[in-house]
Formats: structure tokens, sequence, C-alpha cells
């Protein structure tokens, strides 16, 4: 046999069991200009759910396996969304000692929630088997982003698992440039200075689920737009879906909510509590309204003792009492359009602003929106404050940091402290969203800004008063915004076609209600959105309609704000560094910075300075004292930067020869001064006049083609 027959029939060989072995099902479409294709049957055949997405020629592996048996004493439902992210697929290896994936990266869990949040509310009441979604990206491509192609993957594994999934969801990202045109899943990674928006959307079928973005003070109309851009977009993905899942979906197990499996029980607890509840929704404050809640419960607890055996266990009873105590809310609000606290639809709760209230940070502010409070510091920095960013996409530096912290004692209870949870890290980037297209350009404010947010009361959208704090205290801290920002967390309360929409929602409102709705932007425009909704779906007129009840909202808030503080101060705080740049020769950045970074470390021990230097020659300089701010940049420009002609210096003879001599004049810098320029009368002799580490005052004559200097003593 030759060996091409050989092969050949190796080959047939290879692909026969290749059929024994997988059972492959392969769906693909072209996409927004690259083919997605969803498959399933041949990797992670032990998950109940799996599936490899692959976009372009980003591919993520998307796993689902939930519990057959309900969670023992789950209060809720125990979905667990997990996206990571592995180096080998962009062909890197982790940076650092431990060179293995370790703890989730910031864009790891903020993808984890992007995942987690329109894929939550379409499990039914009632369902709480333990659920988990792993998406691992194994492959990328620098183009596409894995986190639209994971968020497609989870939700296709979750479909042909056998959950009751209420689904399929799909999701893209959409841009917007300058000339009015929508763009669908920009290109991944790259800043595109035409791209004014950068919005996520993902939802069914019916409407949208969630809504995450950052923009450049885009109209509501235009945030409207977008959003429904990005509904349309992703339906073709939804089609792919349920194709797949009409091939190879398992039959979701049954699921009866626990209103109906315990009806009888429901109405009990319904007529014994009915009247306490409303009159404990009735307490405007959130402590005493809580207590009075508790208290209630506790009755109920007690007058159901012999029903506790009956339930199995606590959680259906507390479940049911949770059921209650929604239903009398809401319809109580649909009824009378009367808020817990005693407001309208459209009332803002009272706003306190303060600035510079710490005396030794560098910029300060206290925001207060009724039992809601942010106490936000900034510190200034230079650039080796800067944080370095190392994943799949390469390394990268963010000069603009803000960290949010929620301690327990803000919503008065007893609670673990740690490092920052999910929710942290998603707030804090919703505001560090909000601010960004406010800030100035680094080159022309070249510090790192850090801003920290101490949450030390909360009832209710936290997030938007750290985005309204921030901006105070940049401001505070002399940072030239380009407008001041703001953020307003808008609520939904729907049943059937009847619906109210809520400004400034409080906790118990966002808890109860339908949907969380942030907005934040400036006078001019919407600078970030995030759109959670807990029912199946909205409408474009209910997203209209909370949009511009959010400019209302958001422009009172705006207002209440410029009575503390209306720009950027011109004179930052004594305790901020002072920071000065130049620009220095390209050909000079080596000998500024000298063998083994020896010079720059010597200006910086002796003038106690930091400082910077760009690959375009752009030199920053910070200090904490105005002195060692100026030496250090005379300094610099001695090194760096080319003297004028008819500069004057004090030099150093170094070299004498017959024709002239040599003289250092600053930074390192050396300049003839011939043997005519010594002097007004006629020298014979150079060494008559001169001599090695003597010291003289020079002037510049002329700088030729080659950067050589020519001095001159005459006159001087």
């Amino acid at each position: 046999m030759r060996k091409e027959e050989f092969y050949d029939t190796v080959g047939i060989v290879l692909k026969s069991m290749d059929k024994m072995m997988f059972s492959i099902i392969n769906e693909k479409i072209n996409w927004g200009e690259k083919e997605l294709s969803i498959e399933t049957g041949k990797i992670a055949r032990q998950a109940d759910g799996a599936v490899v997405v692959r976009y372009g020629e980003t591919t993520v592996l998307c796993t689902c396996v939930f519990m057959k048996k309900q969670a023992t004493n789950a209060s809720f439902f125990p979905l667990t969304i997990n996206y990571q992210e592995r180096f080998y697929a962009s062909g890197r290896i982790p940076g650092g000692f431990i060179k293995r994936e370790s703890k989730p990266s910031e864009r790891e869990v903020l993808t984890s929630r992007l995942i987690d949040r329109p894929i939550r509310p379409l499990f039914p009441n009632g369902f709480l088997n333990e659920v988990q979604v792993v998406c691992t990206t194994i492959s990328y491509d620098e183009t596409c982003d894995p986190g639209i192609a994971a968020m497609i993957g989870a939700s296709a594994a979750l479909s042909i698992s056998g959950v009751p999934f209420m689904g399929p969801i799909a999701g893209c990202n959409v841009g917007y440039t300058k000339s009015g045109d929508f763009i669908l899943n920009p290109v991944y990674g790259q800043q595109v200075d035409d791209n004014l928006l950068s919005l996520t959307v993902a939802g069914t079928d019916e409407g949208i689920l969630m809504v995450e973005s950052e923009a450049q003070e885009l109209s509501e109309e235009t945030m409207l737009d977008a959003v429904m851009f990005g509904f349309e977009s992703f339906q073709p993905v939804i089609k792919l879906i349920k194709k797949l899942q009409e091939k190879v979906g398992k039959k979701p197990i049954n699921v009866t909510s626990f209103e109906n499996l315990h009806e009888d029980l429901y109405k009990k607890i319904s007529k014994l509590a009915i009247k306490e509840i409303s009159h404990a929704l009735s307490i405007k404050g959130k402590l005493e309204r809580h207590e009075a809640i508790n208290e209630v419960h506790a009755n109920i607890n007690e007058k159901l003792a012999d029903k506790r055996e009956e339930a199995e266990n606590q959680v259906v009873i507390d479940t049911l009492f949770e059921s209650v105590l929604s239903e009398e809310m809401r319809n109580s609000l649909l009824k009378t359009k009367v808020r817990l606290d005693g407001r309208g639809e459209t009332d803002i709760r009272d706003i306190t602003c303060e600035v510079d209230v710490l005396p030794m940070v560098h910029g300060s502010s206290l925001f207060t929106r009724g039992e809601t409070q942010a106490l936000v510091v900034t510190t200034l920095g230079s650039g080796s404050d800067e944080q370095i960013v190392d994943d799949i996409t390469g390394d990268r530096r963010e000069k603009f940091l803000l960290h949010y912290n929620f301690p327990p004692y803000s919503v008065g209870e007893v609670g673990r402290m740690g490092a920052p949870g999910r929710r942290e890290i998603g707030h804090g980037k919703l505001a560090w969203r909000a601010i960004c297209p406010a800030l100035p350009n680094p080159e022309d404010f070249p510090y790192t800004l850090r801003v920290v947010s101490e949450i030390t009361e909360s009832n209710g959208s936290s997030s938007m008063a750290t985005v309204c704090g921030t901006s105070m205290s940049l401001m505070s801290a002399g940072v030239p915004l380009s407008n001041p920002v703001a953020g307003i967390a808008m609520g939904l309360i729907k049943e059937g076609d009847k619906y109210v929409i809520l400004s400034d929602i409080m906790g118990d409102e966002d808890h109860l209600g339908d949907m969380d709705f942030k907005v934040a932007g400036t006078k001019e425009g919407i600078t970030a959105l995030q759109m959670d909704i807990k029912i199946t779906s909205i409408s474009r007129e209910i997203i209209k309609e909370a949009l511009a009840q959010a400019k209302d909202g958001r422009i009172h808030i705006l207002g209440k704000m410029s009575q503390a503080i209306v720009e950027g101060r011109k004179n930052r705080s004594p305790n901020a560094p002072s920071m000065a740049t130049i620009m220095i020769d390209k050909d000079r950045i080596r000998d500024l910075i000298g063998p083994g970074g020896k010079i720059i470390k010597e200006i910086c021990e002796r003038t106690g300075a930091k400082i910077d230097i760009d690959d375009n020659g752009l030199v920053s300089v910070f200090s904490r004292n105005q002195k060692g701010l100026e030496e250090a940049l005379e300094i610099v420009k001695g090194i760096g930067c080319m003297p004028e002609i008819g500069a004057i210096f004090a030099g150093t003879v170094v070299k004498i020869t017959d024709f002239g001599a040599f003289v250092s004049i600053t930074g390192g810098r050396e300049g003839l001064i011939h043997i005519s320029n010594i002097s007004n009368k006629r020298v014979e002799k150079v060494s008559d006049i001169l001599s090695l580490n003597q010291k003289v005052n020079v002037k510049v004559l002329d700088i030729d083609d080659r950067n050589r200097i020519k001095l001159t003593m005459k006159g001087l």
C-alpha cells in the first residue's frame, strides 16, 4: 500500500471514530461582519449543558450544571455565574511572580455580573436549585469581545441543559459615531476617536433586560435609539440559540411557584398579616419601618409554629411573607401613587452637599440624599501611581481609579469586612464610567487620580450618590471637569398594563420593584446608563418615559450640587503635589534617564520630586514643595532642552585646545569658545586666559545644524 493510501485510510477510520464518540451539533450565522457559531456535543459532555461559542477567532467554552434537588434552607435563588480568562487564549504568560491565573480580575468580575444580570430574572419563582454557569475564554483574537461571546454561550448552555430557563437571551455591543451612525460590536479593545458611545444591551425576543453604557454626553433620544438598535441587532442570535435548542435541548424540569404550591398557607399569612404590614409600610423612617416589619414577621412565625414542620423549613414561610409584603407595597403604590416615605412619583429626597470636609486630603465631599450618604475623597498622584493592568488584551495603564466601599454599618448591620465583593466592584465601575467623559485630557492635567467613595449610610442608589460625590470631590481637588456630573436611580412598579415610574428610589422600592434604572450625566447629556429588569422585559415607551423623568431629576440634583461647588478650583490644596510639564528633545530622553536610571534617580533624591517621561519627550514633574519643583525643572531643562541663542550661563572649563576652550554649561552640555571670542583683546594663547575647571560666564552665540554650541565671553 502506498503511503498516500495509508494516510487516507487512517483519516477515514478517525472520522468514523469521531462520529461514534461525538454527536456534534454546530449552528452558525454571519453577525456583525463576522461568523458566529455555537457548537455542542464535543467538549465538556458531562455538564448538563455545554457549548463552544466562536465569534471571529474569539472562542469561549460555556457550561451549565444544576443540582437536581432544591438547596436546603435556600432563601434565594442560588445562581452563580463565573467568567474567567486564560492568558494562553492570547498567547501570553501571566506577569508577576505567580505564573498562573489566580483571583478574578476586575474585568472578569464585571463580565460575570454583566452575564448574570439579564439571566437571573428568567427563572421561575419557586426554583431554588443551585445552578452554576462557567464561561472560559480559551481563544482571543483582539477584535471580538469575549464577554459578548460568553453571554451568548451562557444563554445557549442554559437553554439546552434542562433548567427551567425562560430564555434564551442574547446581547451585543453598540457604538455611535459623530456622523450619527450606530455600530454593531465595534472592534474590541480599541479606542476610536469617532466613537461617542460604549453600550452593552441584552434581552429576549420580547424586550430588553439589561443595559450598561458609557457615553460622551449624549441625548436621551440617542441613547434610546442605541438601546433599540442593539435589541434589533441581537434577534438573529436568539433565533440561532432556539434552533440549537430544538435539536439538542433537554426537557426543562417542572417548577411550581411557592404561592401555588402553598396556596392555603399563602392565604393564611395574608389574612393574618395584611393589616399589620399595611401599618408598617406607612412608617417613613427606614430603620423604624424595618423594625415594624420584622415584628410582624416574628408574630406570624409564632402564630404558624405548627405549620413550620408541614412546610419542612422556615424558608417557605419567609418567602410567602415576603410575597405578601411585596404585593401590599406594590398595590398600595399603584393605587395611591404615594410612596413609602410619603413622596410622589417624581419627588427627589432632600439633598445636602458639602466640600472640603476633611482637612489634610487633596479634595473631599459629603453628599447626602435622604438616608443615603457618600463621603468621597480625591488623591492626586504622579505617573508612577498609575494602575498597571495585565490581562489577555495586554498591559495597559489607568490614570483614573475609583474605589467604592460599602461597610455593613451603612445599613445598620454587623457583617464581614474584607476584600471588595462583586457589588462593590460593579458600583465603583459604574461611577467610573459616569465620570470619565468629564475628565480633562491627560496632556492638560497629567495627574493620576484616585477617588475613594465611603458609603456611610445607604437607603437606595449609593452608586449614584458616589457619582455626585465624586464630581464634587474632584472639583474640590482642583480637577478641571468639563461639566459637573450627577446621577439618579429610577424604579418601576408594573402589574399588567398598569405601571408607575419612580424617581430616586429607596432600598425597599429597589428590592420589591421591577426595575433598577440608573442614569448619570451632565446638563448637556448622559454619560452612563445602567438598567436591570426583574420582570421578563419592558417596552420602548417605558424606557423613554423613564429617561425623560430621570433627566428632570438629574438637573434638579445638579442644581443642589452647584450650591456647594460649580467648577474645579484654580488653586489646589496645599497638601496636593505641585506639578509642571516641560517638553525636551527626544534624543535627550536617554541623557535625562541615565544608565540604569541613574541620572533621574539622583534628581529625584536631590529635589524630592517625582519625574515622569513619555516617549514624545513630555516630562511631568511633581513635588510637594515649590522649591523642589523649581529645582527639578531647572535640572531637567538643562539636560533635556537645547539652550537658546543669547542665553547666559555660568560654566566650567573642561578642555583647552590651541583654537579655544570647551565649557560645560548646563545638563552636561558642552560648547566651544573660539579663541577669537575669549576677550575683546587679541589672545595669543588660550591658556594665558583660561585654565581647567575655571568658572566663567558665557553667552550662547550660535547653534549649528548638528546642535554644536558656539559660546562667547565678549562683553561679559
